[in-house]
């Protein structure tokens, strides 16, 4: 059984051209053999602004690179038959191939209807206005380039619950559609930031339309068979009823045949609410451990001010490890992106021996983490910056350590502000390790792994420390790593 290893194989600026499908089919080989169990793809559907898009503005989620909307035929990412051959090479190297599903809003309609809405107050949307108004706006989707292949189903305004801009009056902000579905007012079972956070943008989904439910359905069906995926990543379900995807996720691994391998972005940094989320789904999905991330920004941007035996506390890793999948940066809180929070270089071979290591959790490896990324946008100021995201030169090193040594029970010694380790014990037939690491000065930790390790030589597995650990007779000996710095010791011999 090899250790669940999931890799983000994208950022937001990657760049377009349609080569990303065509890279992870050549990587898949290597990716397979440093230990990446699983890849987690982007949104592969046509988006609003067509070959330029990350994917997160969703148009019509049965184009995956078919037909010719949105300027053409092809994705940022490439075209369906370059998906399709991605998937397959991963498949063929034991790697599940996890797709993004986007279904809280659409975006890029097809025609204009006249409608009524209600205005909402932005920064509390439990003020409703109770006077409707006249107005038309941009809510049906009838895909007319792909002529009713795969679905005939039409989104009308009774598909959506709410809408950012109208025309005639021509007003911008946030509208709550008036329909039959919609009278009692937003979803329940969202977050409560902003009141009630069932809007986002866009188009907002209507959930509790049955014919919406039923085609969000018939499409998961599809695109399972459609692309032989293993999984989804769930997108901004904070703003998706909860029973909506307990009832969708029950829909989808009834039909898959074989489990699925679900993860949801619920981006709070409040672990109570991720529990409670995980109660009102009936823990039928993982979540991302966002207190987590935010731990690694702050203990990279605190340096030695940050107490490091405090890494975990409060995370959902901690509180749930079944259900936590670690991260140390994603597409939205890399640097100029929404939930901008990145940890700093220095501190990244550290967080990643912390999720790539241990016992608890399922590990995220971020791509601009493995291969670099280089990129320039504009920021909150109004100016634009040109970032440079470097390899991390530690991280082959940590997954290959995740696959070869990261086996066995768990010993902390998380009891120095500044200097922490654990130890992986092994098995009758699989390596064990030892992890030490310093935020601050040069760290070491006393050891003793037992008689059976009795003059037993330990050499760092990621090469920061030249010299070699020999156990005395008892199987104890002091484990160092340099400043600021990780050391994965292994038995040499």
């Amino acid at each position: 059984m090899r250790n669940p290893t999931l890799m983000q194989f994208f950022h937001w600026y990657y760049p377009p051209g349609g080569t990303l499908w065509g890279e992870a089919a050549e990587r898949a080989g290597w990716l397979a053999e440093i230990g990446i169990t699983m890849v987690w793809l982007p949104p592969a559907y046509k988006a609003d602004t067509g070959a330029d898009s990350v994917g997160y503005d969703t148009y019509d989620l049965f184009d995956l690179g078919e037909f010719d909307q949105k300027g053409g035929h092809a994705t940022k990412y490439g075209d369906k038959a370059a998906l399709l051959a991605a998937i397959e090479a991963l498949k063929s190297h034991d790697i599940g191939v996890l797709l993004d599903v986007v279904l809280n809003h659409k975006m890029g309609a097809d025609e204009q209807e006249r409608i009524q809405v209600n205005r909402v107050e932005i920064e509390d949307r439990e003020e409703i206005e109770e006077r409707a108004i006249d107005a038309t706006a941009w809510t049906r989707f009838t895909f007319p380039a792909r002529q009713g292949q795969y679905s005939r189903f039409v989104w009308d305004h009774k598909c959506f619950s709410g809408i950012d801009l109208i025309e005639d009056p021509d007003e911008k902000g946030i509208f709550k559609i008036v329909t039959e579905y919609t009278r009692d007012g937003w979803n329940e079972e969202v977050d409560d930031e902003l009141g009630n956070y069932d809007y986002l943008m866009g188009a907002n989904i209507e959930f509790r339309n049955p014919a919406v439910a039923a085609e969000l359905a018939h499409w998961g069906r599809w695109v399972m068979n459609e692309t032989h995926c293993t999984g989804f990543r769930l997108d901004a379900v904070k703003h998706i009823p909860a029973w909506f995807y307990k009832d969708w996720i029950d829909h989808i691994q009834d039909a898959a045949g074989q489990p699925m391998f679900i993860i949801a972005e619920y981006w709070s940094h409040k672990t109570e609410i991720l529990l409670q989320y995980l109660e009102q789904v009936d823990g039928k999905t993982m979540l991302f451990d966002a207190p987590l991330q935010m731990n690694f920004h702050r203990a990279s941007t605190q340096g030695a001010e940050f107490d490091l035996s405090q890494v975990f506390a409060d995370t959902l890793v901690a509180a749930d490890p079944a259900h936590a999948v670690t991260l140390v940066d994603n597409h939205d809180t890399q640097p100029l992106q929404s939930l901008e929070a990145p940890v700093q270089p220095w501190f990244k071979p550290l967080a990643y021996a912390l999720i790539l290591l241990r016992e608890q959790g399922v590990p995220t490896v971020f791509y601009p983490d493995l291969f670099g990324a280089s990129y320039a946008d504009t920021g909150n100021d109004g100016e634009i910056h040109a970032i440079e995201m470097p390899a991390i030169p530690e991280l082959e090193a940590l997954i290959r350590a995740r696959r070869l040594y990261a086996h066995g029970r768990q010993t902390d010694y998380f009891d120095d502000a500044h200097c922490v380790a654990f130890r992986r014990h092994g098995t009758d037939r699989l390596p064990g390790c030892v992890v030490v690491m310093s935020n601050s000065g040069e760290g070491e930790k006393k050891l003793e792994l037992g008689a059976g390790f009795a003059q037993a030589r330990w050499r760092d597995h990621v090469g920061q420390r030249e010299d070699i650990v020999t156990l005395d007779e008892h199987g104890a000996g002091i484990f160092r790593c340099n400043a600021a710095g990780v050391s994965v010791w292994i038995d040499a011999g």
